[in-house]
């Protein structure tokens, strides 16, 4: 483990409980923390986890290879990555099994299978509630981080804070048109509403969850794509349009690939929804009606967010149907 100053092992507040700090400099500790992973995962058959943290070490610990604490606390992340990556690359699991991190650095690009938004707000906030999600999507897109996604309703409830019913039926819009769809019950379960709270809870998070696995080829070519030449899967405009100066502007609406715009709503009460298109032929997913450019307003109810084609995509008939 890190030590303190006196030499004892370092012991850190996690909230509820104390504890030491596995020192990821050791060889010795970032093995056995490896063979964790190994034994008490993926022998057991887990199909993915949140590699969660990575951010937390103390600036003033002391470690094995004698680096600062204050140098090392921003490698951290792309160590912790690197020892979950290996742990798949060794079992031969890697391309099978899924992990994900909030925490990065220069480097965890390489390692990191795919990053999520952290701990979002149960709520419409642009700083970190819904909205917050697709800015810092595309930051990331833009550092060489290609998979990306959130929970779906968010997770931090700050005194009385609570979920919302539509505010989880938007989210769910939303992560339908993302690398993966993944809910959280949040940090206090009892005060937020749940994809089972009732009946058309339910069946919104069936229609929805049949439209990502819809996607499923499209997806898995971008994400082929993005394994190979770098582009991100949820993309900023500019990368396809970047002769067209309103791209640079737009932060909460992107690409998924290059032939899906996507423009989540994230205000609370809307029915309707303005957005941009650049210049091209786009179809609106749900109505097929054509539009060819321009800011457009559009009918956006709950469970037909704004998401268009372009209509020269090879894809087309599957976005069609």
């Amino acid at each position: 483990l890190a030590k303190d100053a006196t030499g004892g092992d370092y012991l850190v507040e996690f909230g509820e409980f104390y504890g030491g700090v596995v020192d990821l400099t050791n060889p010795e500790a970032y093995d056995w923390f490896k063979d964790v992973i190994k034994k008490s995962m993926i022998a057991l058959g887990c199909s993915g986890w949140m590699a969660d943290f990575g951010e937390y070490l103390p600036t003033d610990t002391y470690l094995h290879n004698g680096v600062s604490a204050e140098i090392m606390h921003n490698a951290w992340p792309a160590l912790w990555a690197k020892c979950n990556y290996e742990a798949l690359q060794e079992t031969g699991k890697l391309g099978e099994i899924l992990f994900f991190m909030r925490a990065g650095y220069t480097g965890s690009q390489k390692y990191s299978t795919m990053m999520w938004a952290g701990d979002q707000n149960v709520d419409w906030s642009l700083d970190d509630g819904l909205a917050s999600v697709v800015p810092a999507a595309l930051s990331l897109a833009m550092t060489g981080h290609g998979l990306h996604h959130s929970d779906i309703g968010g997770y931090t409830t700050l005194f009385d804070m609570k979920r919302s019913k539509e505010l989880l039926l938007r989210w769910c819009d939303f992560s339908a048109f993302t690398p993966m769809m993944r809910t959280h019950e949040g940090n206090r379960p009892g005060d937020n509403w749940q994809f089972d709270g009732d009946a058309e809870t339910i069946a919104h998070f069936a229609r929805m969850t049949t439209v990502f696995t819809t996607l499923k080829p499209y997806l898995k070519q971008a994400v082929a794509q993005n394994a190979a030449t770098g582009l991100p899967v949820m993309r900023p405009l500019f990368l396809h349009y970047e002769n067209d100066a309103a791209t640079y502007t737009l932060k909460y609406q992107y690409l998924l690939g290059q032939d899906l715009l996507v423009a989540p709503v994230h205000e609370q009460g809307r029915c309707d929804w303005t957005l941009y298109l650049p210049e091209d032929h786009w179809v609106n997913i749900w109505t097929g009606e054509a539009h060819h450019g321009g800011e457009i307003t559009v009918d956006a109810p709950i469970g037909k967010p704004p998401v268009f084609y372009r209509a020269k995509s090879e894809w087309a008939s599957l976005f069609a149907s």
